[in-house]
């Protein structure tokens, strides 16, 4: 049952002494609050690290074609190296069992006509395999597949702020045309892309329609990829090296010529951020800890102080009939009361902060900085545990002295 009176007694107890209260609580608050900002902070970093892939496969690998900047075996440096189809259909044999999903691009730039409404954009020629390494989300209608490859038929994906543009308020986009440059294009779906504004004002068409229509050849602008996910990163990176090493090898490029073939290799960002991320988790929690170990020494020097401060309190309960069981309780309740409602004052305190600066935090590349409430509690139960532990001990020893020897002490 709730008793009243003992609750009381806790409650005069504080109010009675409201300076060692506040210094235990505080002591508390401080710590649960520097250490939810830290860890604040860190998540931050890592949403920063996970937003600047967000519209990317993971396991990506962009491979680019430039300018040899070296003379090799005869070949004189400033060389243009062109990818073709054949170079796709290569790696994509050659390289079959590391390889997830695969694709070409084609660039161009566009005008688009829709009755009265006109506008620039950017135009990417691709295989249907293009949606997986781009997490191209589908809105309405469809994306484009293999038929569409097979025929070259001229059909577009346009990005969401492509419709909002053209199309305006109107509803029924898919299966209306698009004039781009003077040919009309069929519109078979609508997507939306969490890698913002920009990739979504991009319209899709099938490869080989571009390649008919825009030169009547067999040239690729560039050729990504996503490795098979069952690599680790390690695997990944070596097969990364590999694959440049044979692409060099097949259009005699000199080993260190750094600009003629470019691999763009998602494996060893990934792994660069695992190890950065790691380092900093590692400090996080170092200081982290540092501070909730310093919150658990000073909430427990705080209550050896408090048992030795109330020894003649404890000796008048005693010589009034208390039992040692009661000294002990009431001495307990109030040190988790004051802990308890100091760290959850902290946590707020934490939160808030996070929440007021995350604007401005973004400057400093944190991104939405949150902590992870669960771990807050834990470190406030932990603060909780050692400031019982702390009071039980000493009042403990407290409860079991005569009455008479607690009453002479000084």
């Amino acid at each position: 049952m709730f008793d009243t009176d003992f609750w009381r007694e806790v409650f005069q107890s504080i109010d009675k002494n409201r300076t060692r209260s506040l210094l235990s609580g505080f002591t508390v608050a401080f710590a649960i609050l520097l250490f939810a900002v830290l860890f604040g902070l860190a998540n931050g970093l890592n949403n920063t690290f996970s937003e600047a892939f967000v519209d990317d496969a993971a396991n990506s690998i962009f491979i680019r074609s430039g300018r040899t900047t070296k003379a090799h075996k005869g070949l004189q440096a400033g060389r243009r190296i062109q990818f073709k189809n054949e170079d796709f259909d290569y790696i994509k044999s050659d390289f079959e069992p590391s390889i997830e999903f695969i694709t070409s691009r084609i660039y161009r730039n566009v005008v688009a006509n829709y009755k009265n409404e006109k506008n620039n954009y950017l135009l990417r020629a691709v295989h249907p395999d293009h949606q997986y390494l781009e997490k191209t989300k589908i809105s309405k209608g469809r994306y484009l597949n293999q038929m569409d490859m097979q025929n070259s038929t001229k059909v577009i994906v346009i990005g969401d702020l492509v419709r909002q543009d053209l199309f305006l308020k109107e509803k029924d986009v898919v299966g209306n045309y698009i004039n781009l440059s003077g040919i009309s294009y069929k519109v078979v779906g609508v997507f939306k892309d969490d890698g913002g504004d920009d990739e979504e004002r991009i319209i899709y068409m099938p490869l080989t329609t571009a390649q008919d229509i825009y030169g009547n050849n067999d040239y690729v602008d560039q050729i990504n990829l996503t490795y098979n996910p069952a690599l680790d990163l390690n695997q990944a990176i070596d097969f990364g090296l590999d694959l440049e090493k044979q692409l060099k090898a097949r259009f005699t490029v000199a080993k260190n010529d750094q600009r003629a073939i470019r691999i763009s290799n998602m494996a060893m960002q990934n792994k660069g951020i695992n190890q950065m991320t790691s380092v900093l988790g590692i400090l996080i929690l170092i200081i982290g800890f540092g501070t909730l170990i310093a919150g658990v020494v000073g909430i427990s020097n705080i209550m050896i102080f408090i048992v030795k401060e109330r020894t003649k309190e404890i000796g008048i309960r005693k010589a009034l009939g208390a039992s040692p069981r009661s000294i002990i309780s009431i001495i307990l309740v109030e040190s988790v009361f004051i802990t308890t409602l100091a760290g959850y004052f902290g946590l707020l305190i934490g939160v808030g902060l996070l929440e007021w600066a995350s604007p401005h935090l973004k400057t400093y590349f944190i991104t939405d900085p949150s902590v992870s409430q669960t771990l807050v509690l834990m470190a406030t139960f932990t603060l909780i545990t050692a400031g019982a532990i702390a009071g039980y001990l000493p009042a403990k020893k407290a409860s079991q002295i005569k009455p008479i020897v607690a009453l002479r002490d000084e």
